[in-house]
């Protein structure tokens, strides 16, 4: 089945291909990731070896290019590959979205001698990425950032506090937003780097947070970090507008991350269900139980379908900001509410750490937040609209 549109037809089927890459990361999501999703938790870190196994496998920067260690596939693929892997740890999630992001952003707007060796190694598993975009002024509000970058010679100087960054403490790297233009240039005076975070006059603190605690988060601190000019991303002063478009692939990946959480979720409360009896029948007769559980497979299935959309639109390299703030706003508030009902569900015996809804409702909840809120995408959605029709006048 098939839709027509003007670049062509949107198939609503995939390719041998993309199902044998899915069945892999699925099969390594069951037998690796899953076991291990409440200990990660504790542990607050990712274990590296099993980073750099997937590094090995490909599951890192499908859509990237295969000079740096990519598959150079299409970003649907990326997205059903994602999706595979955070049934078993949402966690590795936050890692694949970052990794795609920052990848995307390094692949085309940097010096391919300088961006290189930190895409080939984040690719392999072997370095994390951080994306250091918030200040403790504001996080909405990209364009009225402070931390500046002032040009001496053939370096810049870095100054200022970035904060809740994720991967602050455990990335190799991050792409730092700052100021290059004069104060009150807005979006036309911000310029992004890629900065190493072992660089001297650079330290980091770490959040003592509800959820995500795997990916962790902080601040970052740059005290007149000097950083090349060769480090820059993209030309000076057009940061915000070259780089920034990358965030409508993330917000499509971040959809489809948190409803893999969903999912699986379901795909065991379904099963517990039909294993229980009350007064003498199953669970799932009673309409109680079942029409909760038929309206979460609804939204979580439609939700699906419109990250997936976004995704090949992405690719058809056609307009998908609104259809990409959707999926960032529904995804994680949908897939937070499901797991609530499954956990419900499930009953007393669910209300406990030692099975994975109460982490689950913890690590969903934090998307509600990072990467822009729902206020956010509702805004961007507005504008979209409205200028939209306002063109078509």
């Amino acid at each position: 089945m098939s839709v027509g549109t003007a670049a062509g037809p949107m198939a609503f089927s995939t390719t041998p291909e993309q199902d044998a890459l899915v069945e892999t990361a699925a099969r390594f999501a069951a037998e690796r990731l899953a076991p291990f999703y409440q200990q990660r938790d504790r542990e607050a870190a990712f274990d590296r070896a099993t980073l750099r196994e997937m590094g090995r496998l490909g599951f890192f920067g499908v859509e990237l290019p295969e000079d740096y260690g990519g598959l150079g596939l299409d970003c649907v693929t990326a997205g059903l590959v994602l999706e595979a892997l955070c049934a078993a740890d949402y966690n590795i999630g936050q890692l694949m979205v970052a990794i795609s992001l920052a990848g995307t952003i390094l692949a085309r707007h940097g010096d391919p001698a300088v961006v290189g060796p930190w895409l080939s190694s984040m690719l392999a598993g072997a370095t994390i990425p951080a994306i250091a975009l918030t200040e403790p002024g504001g996080g909405s509000d990209a364009a009225s950032l402070v931390v500046s970058a002032k040009r001496d010679g053939d370096d810049y100087l870095l100054d200022g506090e970035k904060t809740s960054t994720t991967f602050a403490s455990q990335a190799g790297f991050a792409v730092v937003w700052a100021r290059t233009g004069p104060p009150g240039s807005g979006a036309g005076g911000i310029s992004a780097f890629l900065v190493p975070l072992d660089l001297p006059r650079i330290t980091t603190s770490e959040f003592e947070d509800l959820g995500g605690r795997c990916a962790g988060r902080g601040s970052l601190y740059l005290d007149a970090v000097r950083v090349p000019a060769s480090h820059r991303l993209g030309d000076e002063n057009r940061g915000f507008v070259q780089v920034m478009q990358g965030f409508d692939y993330s917000r499509a990946l971040i959809g489809l991350q948190c409803l893999a959480v969903a999912k699986q979720s379901l795909r065991e409360t379904w099963a517990y269900a039909e294993e229980r009896e009350s007064f003498g029948k199953p669970l799932p007769a009673y309409q109680g139980v079942s029409f909760p559980l038929a309206e979460a497979e609804t939204h979580v299935h439609a939700c699906r379908l419109l990250c997936l959309q976004t995704l090949w639109l992405k690719d058809q390299g056609l307009p998908h900001t609104a259809e990409a703030a959707m999926c960032k706003w529904w995804g994680p508030k949908l897939a937070f509410d499901v797991v609530q009902t499954c956990l419900l569900t499930h009953g007393h015996g669910a209300y406990t750490t030692e099975m994975p809804y109460e982490q689950r409702l913890r690590d969903v909840l934090g998307l509600q937040i990072g990467d822009g809120t729902a206020q956010i995408m509702k805004l961007v959605i507005a504008r979209q609209r409205a200028g939209r029709e306002a063109g078509s006048r």
